[in-house]
């Protein structure tokens, strides 16, 4: 930006995106002021029962790369090398994510990975000030108020700078701006909701079950999946749908919980000693995607990560992809004469890819709870391994390509649906791959498959 530019930035939210961000933009010299509703989760009690796992993938992994700051972040993660599927009354089996363990990603707990953000945050030069809930903005006038929750104290500011909200989806800054233009928000609600609970380590302090997996048990309309921790824990997330048998309007009670378990889960639930006191304290979490027709409001404020785009969990990108956003928005701000230039050229350039990782997301929750122990999906995954091994710059799985590499969402999205179509119309009516014409699908895949940049 040219020198008569503003140099400061007020940022809402110091969880992961506003902390990643604050790392990437102080180190470019910007002066960052940042604001959290929560508590310093160095000495408070941090948030319990809600999102507590997440995965980091290739994508997230760049981004603190170039913030500096990825192997104070690894430190904490924990490999995982695929699915292990537990079908019901059957034999484990790991799926793996990719060919071999140059292809993973990694499981770390929120609380760790914020923490360590967090102090970087402040290394790198940026102000944080927790315990204020944002208010009331009035852009016009350059004034804010924050609420401490404490004590219900008000704190007022006055500000020059452009507001970035990385405030999470539930957005105070996103409600603000709403009010002054309307955004076209929209959020459509999974008829799921998810309930955290969890795995102990064993008595010599490793896990119970193997390490490097998330693990799943897929029942059709409903899962469970359990992630690890390092420090030998797993955390076990149950979803459920609001409505019908099982879901969470019949299962309410712990002892009902352990029922559901003992019928669907029993395996898991042997590893769960606290299930009943787990679920009785933590309440559901919902499940819903967040649509913005405007993420920006001119050059006075912009949102990132769940803030403009909130997804549902099951392709394990929010985060990562959240993390992508403070790449670009940190590059465009670099980049451009003005910051209404840089939020435009943010917004335009990440929304598509936004949408096109939201879609999948919801594509990934049929898959996970259904498809992974169907032999049609079965035989379509060793034809796509096949595929990949033959023709590795062309046919590039879908999870590949999202997890793996950098390829912009909406691509994927789009050679995911070829490949689908390929993958479907190759194996219809065959239960193993003997049958196959080869020479015919080299034809097909050349044909509607350009060489993808960054796959080898």
């Amino acid at each position: 930006m040219t020198t008569t530019a503003p140099r400061s930035l007020t940022l809402i939210g110091a969880g992961l995106a506003g902390s990643l961000l604050a790392i990437l933009l102080a180190r470019q010299g910007w002066r960052i002021t940042i604001y959290e509703r929560r508590g310093d989760p160095r000495v408070a009690d941090y948030e319990s029962g809600r999102s507590i796992n997440l995965a980091l993938a290739e994508r997230g992994r760049n981004a603190l790369r170039q913030a500096g700051v990825e192997d104070a972040v690894m430190a904490r993660t924990v490999m995982m090398r695929g699915r292990m599927v537990h079908p019901r009354g059957g034999d484990e089996e790991l799926q793996r994510y990719g060919r071999d363990d140059s292809e993973v990603i990694w499981s770390v707990h929120r609380k760790d990975l914020n923490v360590t953000l967090l102090q970087l945050a402040e290394q790198a030069g940026a102000q944080v000030h927790f315990h204020r809930r944002l208010h009331t903005v009035d852009f016009d006038a350059g004034y804010a108020r924050f609420i401490d929750d404490r004590d219900d104290s008000p704190h007022d500011i006055h500000f020059d700078t452009p507001l970035i909200g990385a405030d999470g989806a539930g957005s105070a800054l996103r409600a603000a701006m709403n009010r002054k233009s309307t955004l076209g928000e929209r959020i459509d609600f999974l008829d799921h909701s998810y309930k955290e609970l969890e795995i102990p380590p064993g008595p010599d302090g490793r896990f119970l079950i193997e390490g490097n997996a998330l693990h799943i048990w897929p029942r059709g309309r409903y899962m469970c999946i359990a992630l690890p921790n390092d420090e030998g824990t797993f955390t076990v997330t149950l979803f459920l749908p609001n409505a019908g048998e099982p879901s969470f309007a019949t299962v309410r009670s712990g002892a009902e919980a352990e029922a559901l378990f003992q019928r669907d889960f029993p395996d898991a639930l042997a590893l769960i000693p606290n299930l009943r006191q787990d679920w009785e304290q933590h309440p559901p979490g919902l499940l819903g995607t967040l649509y913005l027709d405007r993420w920006h409001q001119g050059g006075k404020a912009v949102l990132i990560g769940d803030a403009a785009h909130a997804m549902v969990p099951f392709h394990g990108q929010g985060m990562n992809c959240a993390f992508e956003d403070c790449v670009v928005l940190a590059r465009t701000l670099a980049e451009c004469a003005t910051t209404e230039d840089a939020f435009a050229a943010f917004e335009a350039e990440r929304k598509p890819n936004a949408a096109a990782i939201q879609q999948m997301a919801l594509d990934n929750y049929l898959e996970m709870r259904d498809r992974v122990a169907d032999p049609a999906f079965l035989l379509q995954r060793e034809l796509e391994q096949a595929l990949q091994a033959r023709w590795p710059t062309r046919f590039v799985p879908h999870y590949t390509m999202v997890t793996f590499l950098h390829t912009p969402y909406a691509l994927a999205l789009e050679r995911t649906r070829i490949q689908q179509r390929i993958l479907a119309d190759a194996t219809a009516g065959h239960d193993t791959l003997a049958h196959i014409d080869w020479a015919a699908l080299e034809q097909v895949v050349h044909a509607q498959l350009p060489v993808l940049e960054g796959a080898h």
